[in-house]
């Protein structure tokens, strides 16, 4: 009985092996960032910043996904959405974000901007205007020119230089990029295996702090 017992587990094996995600490596699933710093004070947290834009049809992708995935992290973890300050025509719609978080916007206006673009094509993704931008977002209840000013405003100017300064230091090339707490960028292959690295290394992480 013992010796169909252990057949049958070395049968399995292979199976277990398959199964199994490996744990994940620097270089091929994550960079280390020589360096690299937080985007704000950690104050105990794990960060994950997630560096997007509206304009970009993969992180309308990534959108339901990451959103789930924030909605089932311990406290200590801290995602903080940050809008690609590329230039052309990413800078409108980042300055939307910094707009709408601003006057209190983004939890009723955060997916739907990204169905708007991509799905609803109800705003264009270049060329965008202000005041088009400013009458998407009076549908959920801003007042059209306050929301235009804060788009234009010197604090919107410095939080989107704060974002490009960031992603610069770690290296973002697109979007969607995951930083965890400054110090790695996530990889990956695919939407799931970034949430992966990033589990393992928001882990990682608490683990040293221990």
């Amino acid at each position: 009985m013992k010796s169909r017992l252990l057949l049958l587990l070395l049968a399995l094996l292979p199976v277990l092996a398959v199964a199994a995600p490996a744990t994940p490596v620097a270089g091929v699933d994550y960079v280390e960032i020589p360096g690299g710093q937080p985007l704000a004070p950690l104050n105990g947290k794990v960060e994950v910043v997630e560096v997007f834009g509206y304009t970009c049809i993969h992180c309308a992708n990534f959108e339901p996904a990451v959103s789930a995935w924030k909605r089932k992290q311990p406290s200590y973890v801290r995602f903080t959405p940050l809008p690609a300050a590329f230039g052309g025509y990413w800078m409108p719609y980042a300055r939307a974000y910094y707009a709408a978080e601003s006057l209190g916007l983004l939890d009723k206006t955060h997916a739907a901007m990204f169905k708007a673009l991509h799905q609803q094509h109800a705003l264009p993704i270049q060329n965008a205007s202000v005041e088009e931008i400013a009458s998407f977002y009076a549908g959920y209840g801003a007042d059209r020119q306050r929301f235009a000013d804060a788009m234009r405003s010197p604090e919107t100017d410095a939080r989107l230089e704060r974002s490009r300064e960031f992603a610069a230091a770690a290296g973002v090339e697109g979007t969607p990029t995951l930083i965890v707490n400054g110090k790695y960028r996530v990889i990956g292959h695919g939407f799931a295996d970034a949430l992966r690295i990033a589990d393992y290394l928001i882990a990682r992480e608490r683990a040293a702090r221990k």
